[in-house]
């Protein structure tokens, strides 16, 4: 009798311990965010001051236009931005928003440069070298027309303005010569020298004389002689001329017309949205309600231990019971 009540002692003891493991199981794992936050602190790090730069928040972007459009029940919103070349469109909101009870979602994004142009009234000075300032020959060395690209980024064609052509001397270089003249002197009285003039002025230059010719002009019979009465002299000067001659010459020409410049620099983006009625997002609302609800049953059949185990406790009871009052009877001799 005394083993049978050792065994239901045990019996008792193993159901306790396996409904307190049932229980420990089923019991949801809690820690407190004070206690986690405690043991991932290292004491090496006490005390050292974060040096993290904060990454500053992007500058919101709001739209310059907002249109509105609806077809066959589906409602479209576009936003539309204007952006320059160095704007980032990766700021563009993009995320689902709802107005007037519908949410509305992203379709696409598109981009679209917009072409702006600018005309103004430009004039190209051309200079060149020539060896001549022929004008037949320096207007075949210019083209009728000029293409011309300006450092701002205008461009064009210009045509020759004729009336502006000027040609000037690049550089001069001076030369010299030797020039002569002659003089006749007539009817002198002598062959004498100091009878002709030194110098003579021809063409604006100083002459000096260089050399005399005498010839007899009237003679006179003498003791059967011709005698001299008259002398007649050719005198002929020399002298140095300097000048200058030009090295080359410089053709300057205007050309003029209009130029024109082309930009990107702004650039429209629109972000289209699209959004069903509120009917349909109403069913789909209540299509998710009953997924949710008929979604199966889920049971932990650890609580199914409680009721066993109390069971076997009170059979554990009872049999013990009837077993003690079996052992005492027997003990009194009444069984």
């Amino acid at each position: 009798m005394k083993r049978i009540f050792c065994t239901l002692c045990a019996m008792t003891l193993l159901l306790c311990g396996i409904m307190t493991t049932a229980f420990a199981a089923a019991a949801p794992s809690e820690t407190p965010q004070g206690a986690e936050s405690d043991s991932t602190a290292s004491p090496a790090t006490e005390g050292v001051t974060d040096m993290t730069i904060p990454t500053p928040d992007p500058v919101p972007l709001y739209p310059a236009e907002v249109r509105q459009s609806e077809e066959n029940g589906i409602t479209r919103i576009e936003k539309v931005y204007y952006l320059s070349s160095q704007d980032d469109p990766s700021a563009i909101p993009t995320e689902d928003f709802e107005r007037e009870g519908k949410v509305y979602t992203l379709l696409d994004v598109l981009k679209q440069a917009q072409i702006e142009s600018d005309t103004k009234d430009y004039t190209e000075v051309l200079t060149l070298d020539s060896d001549t300032q022929d004008m037949n020959k320096i207007l075949a060395m210019l083209e009728p027309e000029l293409e011309v690209q300006t450092e701002d980024g205008y461009q064009g064609v210009l045509s020759l303005d004729h009336t502006t052509i000027t040609v000037e001397a690049a550089g001069y270089k001076s030369s010299s010569r030797t020039v002569s003249a002659t003089r006749t002197y007539p009817n002198l009285s002598g062959a004498d020298v100091s009878l002709i003039p030194k110098s003579i002025t021809d063409s604006g230059r100083t002459l000096t004389l260089a050399d005399v010719q005498w010839q007899e002009a009237a003679t006179t019979q003498t003791d059967g002689y011709d005698m001299a009465l008259r002398y007649t002299a050719t005198a002929t000067y020399t002298g140095t001329a300097t000048s200058k001659y030009a090295t080359g010459y410089v053709v300057t020409a205007n050309y003029m017309g209009e130029v024109t410049r082309v930009s990107t620099d702004v650039i429209t983006y629109t972000a289209v949205f699209s959004s069903g009625d509120s009917a349909s997002a109403g069913e789909d609302t209540d299509a998710a309600i009953d997924t949710t609800q008929s979604a199966p049953f889920s049971f932990d059949w650890k609580w199914l231990l409680i009721p066993l185990g109390l069971g076997a406790l009170g059979c554990a009871g009872y049999f013990g019971q009837k077993g003690y009052k079996h052992y005492i009877n027997k003990k009194r001799g009444y069984e």
